[in-house]
């Protein structure tokens, strides 16, 4: 599945049309790449005004556990449907206030060709116990990227999509 705006607009679409209306507090966020479809529904926050922060964040999680348990088989049925649709593996996920949980999310292998520099640095990352292995090293580094460059990652981004406007405006090959 290609993953250009156009996709992620009719798949979120699709997934307005289908997810029951009680699961939609606020429409769903909907991430798609080549793999996954990632779907997180927000839901009503606790109601617990004299509660400590400890207290709000564990009635959270048991929340958002309930959730998960109570919608499990609507969500499966529901995703089913969207595999055979986009052919691509159907993600979930909650938030609750502060807290966001995501369900068994895909954890695609990615193909890469590192020189010795490059592999140093992800060994550091294990033998400091940063990582477990390699790949954890990598994810690491890509979330420390994502976090730290996230304005220059949506630029970038938006100006793909402009080039992808672009490219379809113009004569057909």
């Amino acid at each position: 599945m290609t993953t250009s705006e156009s996709t992620t607009e009719k798949v979120a679409g699709w997934f307005e049309g289908r997810l029951p209306a009680e699961w939609r507090a606020t429409p769903a966020a909907i991430t798609v790449d080549r793999e996954e479809v990632v779907v997180l529904l927000t839901q009503p926050d606790v109601d617990l005004p004299d509660a400590s922060d400890a207290a709000l964040s564990e009635a959270r999680v048991g929340r958002a556990r309930a959730f998960r348990e109570e919608t499990r088989a609507r969500r499966m049925e529901i995703a089913r449907e969207a595999e055979h649709r986009f052919e691509a593996k159907v993600s979930w996920g909650v938030v609750l206030g502060e807290h966001r949980e995501l369900w068994t999310h895909v954890a695609a292998p990615v193909m890469t060709r590192l020189r010795q520099p490059q592999r140093r640095v992800l060994d550091t990352l294990v033998e400091a116990g940063v990582a477990r292995s390699r790949s954890d090293a990598l994810a690491w580094c890509v979330r420390l990227v994502a976090q730290h460059e996230d304005d220059w990652l949506t630029e970038l981004r938006d100006a793909m999509t402009s080039v992808s406007d672009v490219r379809a405006k113009g004569p057909s090959a």
